[in-house]
């Protein structure tokens, strides 16, 4: 039995299992409402700005009455400018919405005020200090439908808060209104007195509202020339509407009537929670090999696998992902290709987790000890990469839970420990766990478990099935592991339906596989991107995986090399993070007979490769490429900055993500147009359509466009002829200059 040094007996209770699970009872029925250490409520506005008096005449300082605590079905009053439907918020808040350090995530929200005077907004993030860390000026996205949005930017991790704060806009009512009247000959006196005590009460500003000295200097001199009879009433108010004037107050408004929304939360992580490239390797496979005089495999080792790395460093992936490595079961073992009976020899499936040698705490012997395994882990670290490790909540008929927890477990009716089902399926090498018998026990010897390897520095870990495990336990066990390695971060394997993949990112996974394996079309692939870039990106954000250890898609099945670049490409640059099963390199693409899995599943068997083929191939190549792309350029860090763009040809797909100068760690514009072709067997050419302007570039152009793939150069404008032979290169990557 391999267990860990730094590591108490399974069959102990620790002082530490002892505390979780006198932690986790009386939270179970409340822990789905709000995570354990959570702020249960929001926290109050901020004060709004109080205007000053201008000293020309005396003003009455406009501010917001104090509303009333609450309405009478207690919801927070309407404010004097109102603020609704605030975005990114789920349930009022009762569960945070996401950003990682440096990532500009939208807030929008709805504001607007009663008759005709003009109304802003502003975004405000505070960090997790309390103190406002930025505020942004809302812009209008919905012209008539009164939606502003900005982007905000965290600079570390932790629970942060956000609020919008409307307010009503003297500048601008004045403006629209002066232009009109003094035109047409109408008050012309007045209204020009009234521009000129707005922008002196604005000038005069004190306190945190004061404006800067070359503001408030280039205020006055316009209210000096409102102020000069001697000049045409036409060339007074061009002062006052000049672009400097304009300009100064855009900086530094004069705000009326602030009006603030309830504060929500933001938990902020570290950026590989978006954004990252995954390897997922069988470490049993590596290293495995043949023996001629004992007719069987002999396994590859923890050791052996590590001689990977380099190979798997060299194409530029971030985190190295190892299915279990625990004892595995021989109570109905499954053999090769998923079959009923093991024969001698066969290793079982990692899944079916635990035996006399140990449970989830334990590594299969065969593989090695812990001592290998921080070898691993110290040599992953030496190439730039993190270790993720798999965590499949389930046991084999011998895990030692089985006889010393057997309430852990679903006794039928003859006595019988129910094995897993989903019918007509059946997995008699696998015992689900039952979360309700005693889910205090339960739910502390779970984390007792995550505390083991993450002493031994996973940082990841990639959860099987989180959909068959009930929400409330994953809420408080997420947010029990954040409390004290908030760096740790969760992948959701959960295919099911959105309500349930949504929620699970909700209440704490930091990603989720998605449906992208399945996307295939030009419409069903623009759609998929948008959605997953779009308003669930605030709380699920997406891996791409072109295939997994038990997914072969029909698009790769007996399909050439052309089509695994093509899903190559989709993946690496349509998703922050995206991930390769080993073996992608080799093109394995041959399906079992009725499964969309490949033949001879390496879950029940060994699997060792020829790496030497996958030079020749050129997929390591086009992998290390995207991969070496994606670092170069910090719009594809991001994920909420898609757009599709249409296109001529109904199987080239054209999607672009940008990154305002503003918002990128390089403090210049980055924007990344790739164009794919979806049909691996025949040239396609067609017009690509491009709103420049929206890139922050000449809306007719030209643009010089890299294409960074072939490093080739051209030059494009808002219409674009493109032609692409898959024989030749499966898309366009290109990079579009800005000056």
């Amino acid at each position: 039995m391999t267990t860990s040094p730094a590591a108490p007996g399974r069959r102990r209770r620790t002082a530490r299992a002892s505390t979780l699970a006198a932690q986790a009872e009386p939270q179970r029925e409340t822990s789905t409402a709000t995570a354990p250490d959570a702020p249960a409520t929001a926290a109050p506005s901020p004060t709004p700005a109080t205007p000053s008096a201008t000293p020309v005449a005396p003003v009455p300082t406009i501010v917001a009455p104090a509303p009333r605590a609450t309405t009478v079905i207690g919801a927070p009053p309407v404010g004097r400018i109102p603020v609704l439907d605030v975005f990114p918020v789920a349930e009022a808040g009762r569960f945070p919405a996401k950003a990682v350090v440096g990532e500009a995530f939208p807030v929008r929200a709805t504001v607007f005020r009663e008759g005709h005077d003009a109304v802003a907004a502003t975004a405000v993030l505070v960090d997790p200090d309390g103190a406002v860390h930025a505020r942004a000026a809302m812009v209008d996205i919905a012209p008539g439908l009164d939606r502003y949005e900005a982007r905000l930017v965290p600079d570390r991790t932790g629970l942060w808060s956000f609020h919008v704060e409307g307010w009503s806009d003297p500048y601008a009512t004045w403006a629209h209104d002066a232009a009109i009247k003094v035109e047409a000959g109408i008050d012309v006196e007045l209204m020009l007195a009234e521009g000129a005590r707005l922008l002196a009460r604005a000038a005069d500003r004190t306190g945190d509202d004061a404006m800067s000295e070359h503001g408030a200097a280039t205020l006055r001199e316009a209210v000096e020339a409102l102020r000069d009879t001697h000049r045409f009433p036409g060339e007074r108010l061009a002062w006052a509407l000049s672009p400097h004037v304009r300009q100064a107050l855009s900086r530094e408004p004069l705000r009326d009537l602030v009006s603030a929304s309830p504060s929500y939360p933001l938990v902020v992580d570290r950026p590989l929670a978006l954004t990252g490239a995954w390897y997922e390797l069988f470490p049993r496979s590596h290293g495995a090999t043949w023996d001629d005089h004992a007719q069987e495999w002999r396994t590859g080792t923890l050791r052996t696998a590590a001689e990977q790395l380099p190979r798997i460093a060299s194409m530029g992936f971030d985190v190295v992902y190892l299915t279990p490595i625990h004892p595995i079961g021989l109570t109905n073992r499954k053999g090769r290709n998923n079959s009923l009976g093991a024969l001698p020899g066969d290793p079982g499936s990692p899944y079916a987790i635990g035996s006399a040698d140990g449970g989830h705490d334990a590594i299969e012997p065969g593989l090695g000890t812990f001592e290998d395994f921080d070898a691993f882990v110290a040599r992953a670290r030496e190439h730039g990469m993190e270790v993720a490790l798999d965590i499949a909540l389930q046991c084999s008929p011998d895990h030692p839970w089985v006889t010393e927890h057997p309430e852990w477990f679903t006794t039928r009716v003859d006595g019988s420990i129910a094995y897993a089902e989903n019918p007509p399926k059946k997995y008699q090498d696998i015992y689900p766990l039952n979360f309700d018998n005693d889910p205090a026990g339960l739910y502390a010897e779970v984390r007792r478990v995550l505390q083991v390897w993450i002493d031994h520095g996973v940082t990841l870990f990639r959860v099987d099935n989180p959909h068959t495990k009930p929400l409330d336990f994953w809420h408080w066990l997420l947010a029990d592991v954040a409390r004290d390695h908030p760096e740790v971060i969760f992948l959701s394997e959960a295919f099911t339906r959105p309500a349930m993949m949504q929620t699970l990112a909700k209440i704490g996974f930091h990603q989720s596989y998605t449906y992208f394996t399945w996307r295939s079309t030009k419409q069903e692939l623009g759609d998929y991107l948008q959605e997953v870039s779009g308003d669930q990106g605030a709380w699920m954000r997406p891996a791409f995986w072109p295939t997994t250890h038990d997914i072969l898609p029909p698009y790769l099945q007996g399909a050439g090399g052309q089509a695994w670049a093509i899903r190559a490409v989709l993946a690496a640059l349509g998703s922050p993070t995206w991930g390769v099963y080993s073996g992608y390199e080799l093109l394995e693409n041959v399906p079992r007979p009725g499964a969309d899995e490949q033949i001879d599943n390496e879950k029940y068997e060994f699997r060792p490769r020829d790496w030497s083929l996958a030079q020749h191939l050129g997929m390591a190549d086009l992998i290390g490429k995207l991969n070496e792309i994606r670092r170069a350029h910090p719009a594809l860090h991001q994920l909420r900055n898609l757009q599709v763009h249409p296109t001529s040809d109904d199987a080239t797909l054209a999607f672009s993500r940008h990154l305002a100068a503003e918002h990128s760690p390089t403090g210049r514009a980055s924007t990344v147009v790739a164009v794919v072709s979806l049909d691996p067997w025949n040239v396609r050419e067609g017009v690509v359509e491009l709103d420049l302007a929206s890139f922050g570039l000449p809306a007719h152009g030209p643009v010089v466009a890299h294409d960074v793939l072939r490093d080739e150069h051209y030059t494009w404008g808002p219409q674009v002829y493109v032609r692409i032979d898959p024989a030749e290169r499966p898309a366009h990557v290109v990079v579009l200059e800005h000056p």
